[in-house]
């Protein structure tokens, strides 16, 4: 059983009863969605094969046109144990989406995710939101992340790298990350805007709505974030 710990007052309109799977491959993802379980102090997961048809009229449903998928965060609802922010976000899986994905950057695999996205709505105090991220044993690698009008990779201790400094909200962009021999590189719109040499074991790919901001940061409880998926393509192949 799936329910809100708190009343969630922004509007919700489903404008397909289509479920996102006619939309986006959902066979290697699973989804974590921003309420409680009835496991008390844990957000709700959902696995293959219930994401195979799983809808949320609020969190997680086709947009208007059908063309893609709208994931839907707000401020005050339930976040993973240890972190701070609540998601409407997928995490890469094998195995028909029964087990985590875990590959490194190294080695002779060529692991990609592209997509095209757009962050469609930011809370009102802080406007701060993730769309896609690579994620390692212990934290995020890099995150593509919103702050206001600047879009940028972050790379925690490193230093960000601007993708854009003044993106106008539901402007869709295309996005490509993909890690090989010890490389991280990140294309925008078709620029290549990183080239990392790095070294990281147990990543995977993550992508949806990652809302950076909670009541302790004077956003209401009911404000949110946004983020449209027109993908994810999502590819492990041999270097050649």
């Amino acid at each position: 059983m799936r329910f809100l710990t708190l009343c969630v007052c922004f509007a919700v309109n489903v404008f397909d009863s289509k479920p996102p799977v006619a939309v986006l491959d959902l066979l290697s993802w699973r989804l974590t969605l921003p309420i409680e379980t009835d496991r008390a102090g844990t957000p709700d997961e959902v696995r293959q094969p219930e994401l195979a048809s799983f809808v949320d009229p609020q969190y997680f449903h086709v947009s208007e046109n059908g063309s893609a998928v709208i994931f839907r965060a707000h401020c005050g609802g339930k976040t993973t144990k240890g972190l701070s922010f609540p998601r409407c976000e997928m995490r890469e899986m094998t195995d028909g989406g029964m087990k985590r994905a875990a590959w490194e950057t190294d080695g002779n695999v060529i692991h990609t995710m592209a997509m095209r996205a757009a962050i469609t709505v930011t809370p009102e105090v802080k406007p701060h939101v993730v769309c896609a991220q690579i994620h390692d044993a212990e934290n995020d690698l890099l995150m593509i992340r919103l702050e206001g009008t600047k879009l940028i990779i972050e790379r925690n201790s490193l230093g960000d790298v601007t993708l854009e400094t003044r993106y106008e909200l539901g402007t869709p962009f295309d996005l490509k990350i993909q890690a090989e021999g010890g490389m991280v590189n990140v294309w925008y719109n078709g620029k290549l805007s990183l080239s990392w040499d790095v070294s990281r074991v147990g990543c995977y790919f993550k992508a949806g709505c990652y809302t950076q901001s909670r009541p302790s940061k004077v956003d209401a409880k009911t404000s949110f974030g946004e983020v449209v998926i027109y993908g994810p393509q999502v590819e492990h192949k041999p270097r050649p």
